[in-house]
């Protein structure tokens, strides 16, 4: 059931938020074991949650659109009160003393939380398979990946753990998964959504997001947890979209995008959609690129006047990530040292034990190979000599990139493009672990909106002739997610018969 069936369902009493929250209990005890999708499960937290939802409609108040639905988090977004790992053995046993502002904005509408999400530790991988947790499996083959990093996430909504997930972005961590696991992924503009307790992994790359099970459901989410926040200075007030949680003004507020595209039964008019010639890209599996192909053909079909754009810099936007997201990762991630918080090899009292000595046994044992990488190649990038070669240099190229986008919306007038979200369905545990190389190329048609900052919406679209989902990528206009999310429900109505 999608959240306003859940919601219309509790108004009229035909079930209760308790008896729907045992239910999802239920089923992740069943089925988790098998699938790795959760690293904590906080079963008491959702029942007295869902109680309260209970006693809101008894006492006949006005009920919120996600007051009683059954939902989980990502392990790198700080719950207060609960373990929170970033999926590493180094925050083991951490507890967040806070909640992140998009948790806390989650609550006051009545979040019923089922726990936390497991993922590729610090949110570093395209698999799943990084998590100190062990790997997660992709409900459609157990023999596949989820995709990463919000692969936990992605599989408990894919496979009725969760009606929605709250999970992070930096160069694809929402989608990429989203569409290998047959669900829909936003990863909003950058600064719609405030990073406020998300445990940073790239700062200028970072987004919460989120995941669910159509496209109406990842809208209703993103217009509660949206908009600015004092503690993240880079966040925004978003003016356009939904600004209330009420389902009768949700309906009236989507008209302003609906007339200007003239979006009706199904049809579009004066929507303009960019193909970017650069995203379909020698060596791309055949049957991502027909699915794709076909809805483009599909919105063509429908009304929208399609056109073949150029983003000349997207063959560098691959390197320019894995060189600026790695710098900062070097930063962000120096906080781990086994002296202020989380685990540490030595005690403090131990004596004739050297500082330096605390720092390199605690990061050498509790961090991870891929984290690990990461820190060695940021560190490198930004040391002397080498800091103009590379990162001021990638620096300016993501510059050109931005730029790009710029051009093809404002110049090229158009409103908003359509791509892959993946090179490929979702490919089989241990395949691409041993090249860290071919793991990074998974995330070439999701890194460029990161670097660019705008928003892209992936909603699965057909499948593999094994039966494995496969995405298709909306991009917007920065502040634009209003216009993918009409588009988006058009789209998923024609092609729902493919996943859902």
């Amino acid at each position: 059931m999608t959240i306003n069936q859940i919601h219309q369902k509790l108004l009229n009493k035909q079930i209760s938020a308790l008896e729907l929250a045992q239910d999802y209990l239920s089923r992740i005890k069943k089925i988790n074991p098998e699938l790795n999708a959760f690293i904590t499960v906080t079963e008491k937290e959702a029942i007295e949650q869902a109680k309260n939802a209970d006693n809101i409609i008894a006492q006949g108040q006005e009920l919120p659109i996600l007051a009683g639905i059954p939902a989980s988090i990502k392990d790198v977004i700080m719950t207060k009160g609960v373990k929170t790992t970033a999926g590493s053995r180094i925050l083991e046993n951490y507890i967040a003393p806070y909640d992140a502002t998009a948790v806390k904005k989650l609550k006051e509408q009545g979040l019923v939380m089922l726990g936390k999400n497991n993922c590729d530790e610090f949110a570093m991988g395209s698999s799943g398979e990084n998590s100190a947790y062990g790997a997660i499996k992709n409900p459609y083959d157990k023999e596949r990946v989820p995709g990463g990093s919000s692969g936990g996430s992605a599989a408990a909504v894919a496979a009725d753990l969760s009606v929605y997930s709250l999970g992070s972005d930096t160069g694809g961590s929402i989608r990429q998964p989203a569409a290998f696991c047959g669900v829909v992924g936003l990863k909003p503009t950058y600064g719609a959504v405030s990073r406020f307790g998300l445990i940073a992994m790239a700062s200028s790359f970072d987004q919460i997001g989120v995941i669910g099970k159509s496209v109406e459901d990842v809208e209703i989410v993103f217009n509660v947890i949206k908009g600015k926040d004092e503690l993240d200075a880079t966040s925004v007030e978003i003016r356009s979209g939904i600004k209330s949680e009420s389902p009768l003004r949700f309906e009236n507020q989507k008209s302003e995008i609906l007339n200007k595209f003239k979006i009706q039964n199904s049809k579009f008019k004066n929507l303009r959609i960019g193909v970017p010639k650069e995203y379909f890209v020698k060596g791309m599996n055949k049957e991502v690129e027909s699915v794709v192909k076909n809805v483009i053909k599909k919105a063509e079909e429908l009304g929208a006047e399609v056109a073949e754009v150029s983003l000349p810099h997207t063959e560098y936007a691959l390197a320019v990530y894995y060189i600026i997201m790695p710098s900062e990762v070097s930063a962000n991630l120096a906080r781990y040292d086994g002296i202020r918080y989380g685990e540490s090899v030595i005690s403090h009292q131990t004596s004739g034990v050297g500082l330096i000595d605390v720092y390199k046994k605690t990061r050498a044992k509790f961090l991870g190979d891929e984290v690990k990488r990461r820190i060695m190649l940021g560190t490198y990038t930004l040391s002397a000599g080498y800091y103009e070669a590379y990162y001021k240099k990638a620096q300016q190229v993501r510059t050109l990139i931005r730029q790009d986008f710029e051009r093809v919306f404002n110049q090229g007038k158009v409103d908003m493009l359509i791509t892959p979200t993946t090179p490929t369905p979702a490919f089989k545990l241990g395949e691409k672990t041993a090249d860290p190389l071919t793991m990074y190329l998974e995330d070439v048609f999701t890194v460029p909106i990161n670097v660019a900052g705008v928003p892209a919406l992936s909603i699965p679209a057909g499948k593999s002739k094994d039966g494995l989902p496969i995405g298709v990528q909306l991009v917007g206009k920065w502040f634009e997610e209003e216009v993918l999310f009409r588009v988006g429900d058009v789209l998923e109505k024609v092609f729902s018969s493919t996943h859902f």
